[in-house]
């Protein structure tokens, strides 16, 4: 019997590249129990809001959203918890000296290509208002000259 090629799902957190001036990306791991695991290939996760902690020299993600289904429930007090994440110590350690300096740890988006679930997390400042105002206003432009080129052809 064949195997099932499994559909990837990308869960972004979209907010966090128009909220922060982010770094590098780096992927870690996460730890999730087996009901957690089938929700988020069913794609029922949720970033919107959640960030990463740095307690006891350890990754947490706190605030994520994780919602079962009618196959795998999900109970109410744990689809919020803080879960463990898996990263080297070079990779801790570099998250904490820029925790330290300011910044903060965001979530980019939960991968379910390959066998294991991974999370892209990244480290930054936040946007001013007047950034994020100048963000949409070059979007606006470039939206308009889009199609001023698009219907004067």
């Amino acid at each position: 019997m064949a195997k099932k090629k499994s559909q990837t799902k990308v869960i972004s957190n979209r907010r966090a590249r128009f909220d922060y001036k982010l770094n590098e990306p780096m992927t870690v791991g996460i730890i999730l129990n087996g009901a957690e695991t089938k929700a988020i290939r069913n794609g029922r996760a949720e970033l919107k809001g959640s960030y990463v902690n740095v307690i006891n020299n350890e990754l947490w993600l706190i605030n994520a959203t994780i919602t079962g289904s009618n196959a795998a429930p999900i109970p109410e007090e744990i689809k919020t918890r803080s879960r463990k994440l898996l990263a080297k110590r070079k990779e801790i350690d570099e998250l904490i000296r820029a925790k330290q300096g300011g910044s903060t740890i965001v979530p980019l988006e939960i991968l379910t290509a390959t066998k294991f679930i991974k999370l892209r997390i990244a480290y930054g400042s936040g946007n001013k208002d007047y950034d994020k105002r100048a963000i949409l206003k070059k979007r606006d432009e470039q939206r308009n000259i889009q199609n001023f080129i698009k219907h004067k052809i």
